[in-house]
């Protein structure tokens, strides 16, 4: 008597099935984990928002057992605005505009100090290249034009050498064409002959 695989019974619907249900587990997963994370990012939950940020469907976040966890987060967000709002520590424009202000403030200080920093940078490029002796410089100068004078030379050369390779290449294609006619007449003779 042969036994049979686990699945060996199961019909291919059996398997679509299984598959949509495991699917829509892993689905469901990640839609908690991502309110969880828009929980503690304090993000502004939504149900479009959940579905977005999870990229899954609008009509799974709907869904029962998913719905419920979502509305949980939404009225706890309202529960603490409302809490945040009667304590007064949200934050008011007045001190939004203050902390606008400071930070306008210290990116202005930040670019100031970059300016001087990139200034200082280019006085000692100039100071270096000033110090390096005209020897230096003026050997330099001599190995680039050297190396420009070989890579000429070298251009010169490849010329030559295409120039004599496009004119063999002529003459090859005019041997081949004369052979071809040469071997065309032989076969008319040929066949003339029979």
């Amino acid at each position: 008597m042969s036994q049979r695989s686990p699945g060996a019974g199961r019909t291919p619907g059996d398997v679509l099935r299984e598959v949509r249900r495991t699917d829509s587990q892993v689905k469901r997963g990640k839609v908690l984990a991502t309110l969880e994370e828009l929980k503690s990012c304090g993000e502004p939950i939504t149900f479009r928002a959940v579905a977005a940020a999870a990229r899954v469907s609008t009509s799974l976040v709907y869904s029962p057992g998913v719905r419920e966890h979502i509305e949980t987060a939404i009225a706890g967000q309202a529960k603490a605005a409302r809490r945040a709002t009667a304590t007064g520590t949200s934050a008011s424009a007045a001190s939004l505009a203050c902390d606008l202000e400071l930070a306008r403030a210290q990116i202005k200080q930040l670019r100031a100090e970059r300016d001087k920093l990139k200034a200082a940078v280019q006085r000692g490029l100039g100071t270096a290249l000033a110090s390096a002796g005209s020897r230096e410089l003026t050997a330099r100068i001599d190995e680039l034009l050297a190396q420009v004078e070989r890579l000429a030379t070298e251009r010169d050369d490849a010329l030559a050498e295409n120039a004599r390779l496009k004119t063999t290449l002529t003459e090859t294609e005019d041997n081949l064409t004369a052979a071809r006619t040469a071997l065309k007449d032989l076969m008319k003779e040929v066949n003339r002959d029979r």
